[in-house]
């Protein structure tokens, strides 16, 4: 038996969450040095949106234990990724909580949510 795709899915008018590795090197200026763990997600991401679904990603970068560390932050991602995708992608500035949940169910199809960082 095959696993399912995203493919076999009917997403139009859904939110879906995405786990996405957006682990990329920042060098000291906050700036992406190696986007091409980004890259390789565009395709999901772009299938969803083509296809009506809003889109939740989440990701980790680096490993900040537990700690709010500015440095690992995933707004530069989420920077990159407006820029790739070309449209607006708005970022959480954190991973869980209230405001996160609104975010998220405030979402059109179409749009494009980023979690902060999620370790």
């Amino acid at each position: 038996m095959q696993p399912k795709s995203v493919k076999d899915l009917s997403v139009k008018g859904k939110r879906v969450f995405v786990r996405a590795d957006y682990n990329v090197p920042l060098n000291e200026a906050l700036e992406i040095t190696d986007d091409l763990r980004i890259q390789a997600s565009l395709p999901t991401i772009q299938y969803l949106l083509d296809n009506g679904a809003a889109v939740i990603l989440a990701s980790h970068l680096g490993r900040p234990k537990g700690e709010r560390i500015p440095q690992m932050s995933l707004a530069p991602v989420a920077k990159r990724l407006s820029e790739l995708l070309k449209r607006p992608v708005q970022f959480a500035n954190d991973c869980i909580g209230s405001e996160v949940e609104q975010m998220a169910k405030a979402l059109k199809p179409g749009q494009v949510l980023l979690l902060e960082n999620l370790r």
